[in-house]
């Protein structure tokens, strides 16, 4: 049976994960281990529980209960469910719960680049991609076109970011990823000696097109995709195997980073894959 607590006092600080701790103070850099998260609607959170994240508390409008939530109830049973009506949630949160019902989730530890490459054939290099939304945009994508794993750089936006993890519709919880040590010279370095070639998507003139087939040969290939702005810096480029580039019509110079990863993982994919159709 669901532990619901009704929501009386606004001030509660088990409510502060939800209504007053920014993501950096979620992410608790200083002591990763007691990190948390908030998955937000039910296939998010059914994604995470699936993939092994431990969660710590619920909070959903009374209505989810014994409607979108109900199998969420099942699975964790004894955790707290912190309800109300949906205007007094609007007055907690500062926003309407479009999706009902916020998860709040313990962060698993990161796995090591060595762990997520070792079976990898096409993996996704992400440097300096601060939006959320792309990085979660970017993650679906790879997740759907045939990606084994994303690295991402320092510089990035976390993909357990709420807007990032709702953006990917929980396949950051799908689909292996970590960060990287030092970049570029050591990530790409390392990345080599694991036996991947390195393709730098680039608005460049000496370029090979993404529909050159020595591309789609390579047995282990690195996509490098860089920040919304600047893509990526010259040392990462110059350090590549590859430089690469769409082609594009009608005059249009470039694509949104998270459009351009989804046409080049198309691409890309690792021919004779099995495809969920």
């Amino acid at each position: 049976m669901a532990n619901v607590i009704e929501i009386t006092d606004f001030s509660a600080p088990e409510l502060d994960v939800y209504a007053r701790l920014t993501e950096a103070q979620l992410l608790n850099r200083f002591e990763p281990a007691k990190g948390l998260f908030i998955a937000e609607s039910p296939k998010v959170i059914h994604r995470a529980l699936d993939s092994g994240c431990e969660p710590v508390s619920l909070l959903m409008e009374r209505k989810d209960i014994d409607g979108s939530a109900r199998e969420i109830l099942e699975h964790c049973p004894e955790i707290p469910v912190y309800t109300a009506d949906e205007e007094l949630l609007c007055g907690l949160t500062g926003y309407h719960l479009t999706r009902g019902v916020l998860c709040a989730m313990r962060r698993p530890p990161l796995p090591t680049v060595e762990a997520i490459c070792q079976d990898a054939s096409r993996i996704v290099v992400l440097e300096n991609v601060q939006n959320p939304t792309n990085v979660g945009a970017i993650f679906r994508s790879a997740a759907a076109l045939g990606m084994d794993a994303v690295l991402l750089t320092p510089g990035c936006s976390n993909p357990l970011y709420r807007r990032s993890a709702r953006v990917s519709m929980g396949t950051v919880f799908q689909i292996p990823w970590t960060f990287t040590g030092e970049w570029p010279e050591e990530g790409i370095a390392q990345l080599k000696n694991l036996g991947f070639r390195t393709a730098a998507l680039a608005l460049r003139d000496d370029t090979i097109s993404i529909e050159d087939p020595i591309l789609a040969q390579e047995k282990k290939l690195a996509l490098l995709l860089g920040s919304e702005g600047d893509g990526l810096a010259d040392k990462t480029i110059a350090g590549c195997d590859y430089t690469v580039k769409i082609p594009m019509y009608h005059g249009v110079d470039s694509l949104n980073v998270a459009a351009a990863s989804a046409v080049a993982f198309w691409q890309l994919r690792k021919d004779g894959r099995e495809l969920d159709l």
